[in-house]
């Protein structure tokens, strides 16, 4: 446990103390405190809040102030706050307010950091504000399909697609390089939406909405940034469907990205985020219920990686996807449309693209620069890898033991058949032949829950907390030729307020660590009595502090840090 030693500052002014119980929290870059009461406030009070680790840097805190059963509300005057963290840094706090009323309220360190760019770590707040600053930008916008909520599209372009006829004058207009020559360097990429096409777009407060399937063509530039050359809202080539490029008008330009965002959110939402964590996790957290006995070694690996995850895809069921849910009701692909994407999605899942080395190789994007999706969760992958193999080597010493393991075999068909719909071209297995298989299905399965999960679900508010930048639904159709879009027509085209509201407040809630968060790798139950699997455990446990020590050493040198993927913000399971 670390201490951090806080000293509150009532004002001298008349009645500025309080008989109500105040309480506090510290937010910091790698993680808030517990809600703590400040017990016997007066003039210059002193306590202490422990925390299991360090916070990282101190960006706000919370106060909040709670009267008494038959005692009135009483109002407390604060003046500042003073927190001295276990490294020695001192942070002050200016309030100087009445507090009056019981709702939280929060404030920021007073060296007035307030601007994202200048900060090397930020959460939540700090990052929309970025996000806020940046949304506009080309560079910005190619970021986010490495190291956004959804780092599962993009692909090397080796060749144009038939239906996307690009033109060397429309992307190097100064004939500074050619397609095909930069195709041969690896220097172009392609993010094609064609899962959406066709799809049947929601109607929200009695107003049609819009939903593209747009294809978007980046360019690796010199500076190792990639950035957006040519989009195309709709899959079809004709001539109400223009090709929108940088050198377009502002908001001609603008509003491609814009319908592009918005794909992305429903595409995300349902195929990225929903099929290929919640719901696999489920399939996975059945399977192994239903088949395989509590004293069974994978009951007792993969037991602790499925908590929470049935309660919280019920809640989804009825509060997110229901006739009546957030998502029904206010996302362009919500109601029919949802269906037919989880559908396509469904029919196009492989077991390869689950896997974070083949689907890396299968999409081209080994070498792609400040691609930090790939890069932490190849770690990740690796530490899993090396842990399920020594766990599962210990009990399983010959791949016949495997073969003849019923349970395991049960396990795996139940999956087979009812997860994957008994689908042999996904390439998941129907039965274990092997130790090697069983093995890194196995990782597969962990990584999803836990890493692959995190990776696609704890930023969603930090990129949408800013509507323009990743818009639930957009209301007005997509420009069919150039030159008649204004800042008048982007704002139209923007979602209504209430639907703006919703949005947020989801993504808000999806987006917060679970109040009894475990981190991957922690086993509060425990399963494994013999000493070889509890050292495996402690050794993965270590090597995952290593690789979250790594990760944010390489994030005090990042404008946006890239924190998803660190094990100690990583759930053990599918939880939120």
């Amino acid at each position: 446990m670390v201490q951090y030693k806080v000293t509150v500052f009532t004002g001298d002014r008349l009645n500025s103390t309080t008989l109500n119980n105040v309480f506090i929290k510290l937010v910091g870059t790698d993680g808030e405190s517990d809600r703590t009461w400040l017990m016997g406030l007066k003039g210059v009070s002193k306590f202490k809040v422990s925390c299991p680790t360090s916070l990282g840097n101190l960006v706000l805190i919370e106060l909040d102030k709670q009267s008494l059963p038959l005692f009135p509300e009483d109002a407390w005057f604060c003046a500042k706050v003073e927190v001295k963290s276990p490294e020695g840094d001192i942070y002050s706090f200016p309030i100087y307010r009445w507090i009056a009323d019981s709702k939280v309220h929060r404030f920021r360190d007073g060296k007035g950091l307030g601007n994202c760019a200048h900060l090397k770590s930020f959460k939540c707040l700090f990052f929309t504000e970025y996000v806020h600053e940046h949304w506009k930008e080309d560079a910005f916008f190619g970021y986010q399909f490495l190291n956004g909520v959804n780092p599962m599209l993009i692909q090397l372009c080796t060749a144009l697609p038939s239906n996307f006829p690009v033109t060397d004058d429309m992307v190097f207009p100064h004939g500074q390089c050619s397609l095909a020559d930069e195709m041969k360097k690896g220097n172009i990429f392609l993010c094609d939406y064609k899962r959406l096409d066709g799809v049947k777009a929601n109607t929200i407060n009695g107003k049609k909405q819009y939903l593209m399937a747009p294809l978007v063509l980046l360019h690796k530039d010199p500076h190792d940034k990639l950035m957006p050359i040519a989009i195309q809202l709709k899959q079809t080539p004709s001539d109400d469907n223009p090709i929108f490029l940088p050198t377009d008008s502002e908001y001609d330009w603008l509003i491609a990205k814009i319908f592009v965002r918005s794909a992305d959110f429903n595409e995300h939402q349902l195929n990225v985020h929903l099929l290929r964590t919640h719901l696999l996790a489920e399939v996975f957290a059945v399977s192994l219920l239903r088949n395989v006995p509590m004293v069974h070694p994978l009951y007792k690996l993969l037991k602790p990686h499925t908590r929470y995850t049935m309660q919280i895809n019920f809640l989804a069921r009825r509060l997110l996807i229901s006739d009546t849910g957030n998502f029904t009701q206010f996302a362009s692909s919500g109601g029919e449309g949802m269906f037919t994407i989880l559908q396509r999605s469904v029919s196009s899942l492989t077991y390869s693209s689950l896997c974070i080395p083949d689907d890396i190789a299968e999409r081209g994007v080994e070498a792609v620069p400040n691609f930090y999706y790939r890069d932490d969760g190849l770690k990740v992958w690796d530490i899993i890898h090396r842990s399920v193999q020594g766990m599962l080597g210990y009990y399983y010493k010959s791949d016949r033991e495997v073969q003849e393991d019923s349970e395991l075999q049960k396990w795996i068909l139940d999956i087979f058949e009812h997860g994957f719909l008994s689908q042999a071209e996904t390439g998941i297995p129907q039965t274990f032949t092997s130790v090697t298989e069983l093995i890194k299905f196995v990782t597969m399965v962990i990584y999803t829950c836990s890493a692959q999960h995190a990776a696609v679900n704890s930023g969603q508010f930090d990129y949408a907390g800013w509507m323009p930048n990743t818009p639930i639904s957009l209301q007005l159709p997509p420009p069919t030729k150039k030159g008649t879009t204004s800042e008048a027509t982007m704002l139209a085209t923007f979602p209504d307020v209430n639907v703006t509201v919703q949005g947020m407040a989801t993504v808000w809630l999806l987006s917060k660590q679970s109040s009894d968060f475990v981190p991957l790798g922690q086993y509060p139950e425990d399963h494994f009595t013999e000493e070889i699997p509890r050292k495996i455990l402690k050794d993965f446990q270590t090597e995952l502090e290593i690789l979250s020590g790594v990760i944010k050493a390489r994030n005090k040198h990042l404008n946006v840090p890239y924190t998803y993927m660190d094990p100690a913000v990583v759930e053990n399971s599918v939880a939120i």
